[in-house]
């Protein structure tokens, strides 16, 4: 669809990310493992062969934007649903209305955005219509499907995942916005790619916020002479900053700031520095960084520094990471605060990463041994015929569950790997380790 504008529409002010909404597929930015060419999506709308579907991504990818655009290469009737207006009754009557449309060639696409907010009653009410193909059917949802609509309705849908966009979709939708007519064509705009970049990494991924903050900042813009006359509008970094009303802690989340902020936040944790920990949190949650990477970093740590010190410091970790999942930021922020603050104050250990990469050097340099013969399972007459499982002694049988039977290969035999310190509750492994050291020792002598 060509780009269409007129002084009436300019004169109404909508907002910029309104004006910019594109309603042809192939101005539609990003998705491309749906909307690329000989893709499953794309497809289906250029065959206009569509079925009831569910848009599932963030806030800002273009759900809303899809479903318009289907529309209008569909040549289908759009009616757009608010789960804060639309009680059952109200449903009914538009899909009574779309029924009868049906029989006359009339179809209806019904869009529900954030359909995850509709009580089941008012999902139940599609229900119907969906199943005799009266309507068409786009929900969107920044919630998982499964979770929070109905399986009915889910059953008949075809779910779609939009994807965050990207730091250079965001830039591209900036500039179309800045040339556009329907943007600020009409004017002369000086920003530099600092500045859209700044702004992109800002809104991590979220086309709606980048264009609304593109806007303010225009908007706020310094107004500047030049020398033959013309004024130009001038968006610098700070006016960015004044529209955000915070100073800028963005950083390329795969550039060299994102490592330096992580290995910050890892090695105050280490170091048991809370204040620290809590401030490295802060800088990179308040940058956009996915609250789920922070999280999957500090289950990490729970293993690597800290282990059997405090067994339940991988526990909390990991009931951080859910609870991240649940309900996402801001909400989130304390609860990684809670789990920073615990791995900070919890005695640390390495042991189990000592362990570990000592016994991966052995198992990558060392004589590739079979398992022992009387530690191996015995499933078949064969294999225990061949002497599978010969030998071994089941620990529950023998005082103190505790058998002189090695387990490591001979090459192997004596090797230790876990090396249990003095820190916290490890301290009490260590006294177990050295209990069953003397009580396999004893067996051993007692079955010489």
């Amino acid at each position: 669809m060509s780009e269409q504008f007129s002084i009436f529409q300019n004169s109404i002010k909508e907002p910029l990310a309104e004006r910019m909404r594109p309603y042809d597929i192939d101005d539609i930015v990003g998705q491309d493992h749906l909307l690329g060419k000989g893709k499953v999506l794309r497809n289906a709308i250029e065959k206009d062969q569509i079925t009831s579907m569910i848009f599932w991504g963030p806030p800002g990818v273009g759900k809303t934007t899809l479903a318009n655009a289907i529309a209008s290469k569909t040549r289908a009737k759009l009616i757009t649903f608010s789960a804060v207006n639309s009680g059952v009754k109200e449903i009914r009557k538009v899909m009574e209305e779309a029924e009868r449309g049906k029989a006359y060639g009339i179809r209806t696409i019904v869009f529900i955005d954030e359909i995850h907010r509709f009580n089941k009653a008012q999902q139940d009410a599609f229900l119907p219509y969906v199943e005799k193909g009266s309507i068409i059917l786009i929900g969107a949802t920044t919630e998982n499907p499964s979770f929070e609509i109905n399986g009915a309705l889910l059953s008949r849908s075809r779910v779609y995942i939009l994807h965050k966009l990207e730091k250079d979709d965001i830039i591209k939708l900036l500039k179309r916005a800045i040339k556009s007519k329907k943007g600020f064509g009409d004017m002369s705009i000086m920003i530099s790619d600092e500045v859209l970049e700044m702004i992109a990494l800002f809104t991590g991924g979220d086309a709606r916020s980048a264009l609304l903050l593109l806007e303010m900042a225009v908007l706020n813009g310094e107004v500047i002479e030049k020398e033959d006359g013309t004024m130009v509008t001038s968006v610098t970094k700070e006016i960015v900053e004044l529209c955000t009303s915070k100073k800028t802690l963005i950083y390329d989340k795969n550039g060299e700031e994102h490592y330096n902020l992580i290995s910050a936040l890892h090695k105050s944790m280490r170091n048991s520095d809370p204040d620290a920990s809590v401030y490295w949190l802060a800088r990179m949650l308040e940058a956009g960084e996915d609250p789920l990477y922070i999280a999957r970093r500090v289950v990490r740590f729970a293993s690597e520094d800290i282990g059997l010190a405090d067994p339940g410091a991988l526990r909390l970790a990991i009931s951080a990471y859910q609870g991240c999942h649940f309900i996402g930021m801001p909400e989130c922020n304390v609860i990684l605060t809670e789990a920073v603050i615990y791995m900070a104050m919890s005695p640390k250990s390495n042991a189990m990463e000592v362990a570990y990469l000592s016994a991966r050097d052995d198992a990558l340099n060392e004589i590739n041994e079979p398992v022992p013969m009387h530690i191996r399972n015995a499933p078949t007459k064969l294999m225990k015929e061949a002497g599978y499982g010969k030998g071994y002694k089941y620990a529950h049988d023998y005082e103190d569950k505790i058998t002189d039977m090695r387990c490591l290969p001979d090459s192997l035999a004596g090797k230790e790997y876990y090396m249990p310190t003095d820190e916290g509750f490890e301290e009490r492994y260590k006294k177990r380790l050295i209990e069953i050291k003397n009580k396999r020792k004893k067996h051993t002598e007692k079955n010489k």
